[in-house]
């Protein structure tokens, strides 16, 4: 049997909490309380970046197989950017994020990865082929690409 916090970590919030409100500061478990804010901060900027990847994988897809294109899509494409909407309201710092080289060209290389599994192609950019204020525009939708597929064969179009 370990510790409050390893066996049932709602009741052991809830007694951090009885503690705090009544003030009984030595008897806090800091360290723990302390891993948990910097685990909401972590779980936020998480949920930003997998909103971000989803964005940018259908993006891709809608470039490079426009014969596939369809409601689910451009539906899909909708949500991602309202969920990175709201996140950056209810979270203003995590525009830092959007300001970011690195972390964006590593959303980019993760949402490459997912196209080319959901989709077989090797073609597409190394680099994000947008800004990043055409991504989040909603009424934005890239244009048809040609690519070659696997076996060398054009996909996507003429």
């Amino acid at each position: 049997m370990g510790t409050l916090y390893d066996d049932d970590v709602v009741a052991w919030a809830e007694q951090q909490a009885a503690l705090i409100r009544a003030r009984q500061w030595a008897q806090l478990d800091v360290d723990n309380i302390a891993e948990e804010i910097e685990d909401v901060g972590k779980s936020d900027k998480r949920a930003l970046r997998n909103h971000m990847v989803v964005l940018l994988e259908h993006l891709l897809t809608w470039a490079y197989q426009p014969l596939r294109r369809g409601a689910s899509w451009s539906g899909t494409i909708g949500t991602q950017r309202d969920e990175i909407e709201d996140a950056l309201e209810e979270c203003p710092s995590l525009k830092n994020l959007l300001s970011d080289p690195e972390w964006l060209a590593t959303a980019y290389r993760r949402a490459v990865r997912k196209a080319q599994r959901e989709t077989g192609l090797n073609a597409f950019p190394a680099e994000l082929p947008w800004q990043l204020e055409q991504v989040l525009n909603g009424d934005f939708l890239p244009p048809q690409q040609i690519s070659k597929g696997k076996k060398g064969k054009k996909v996507g179009g003429a």
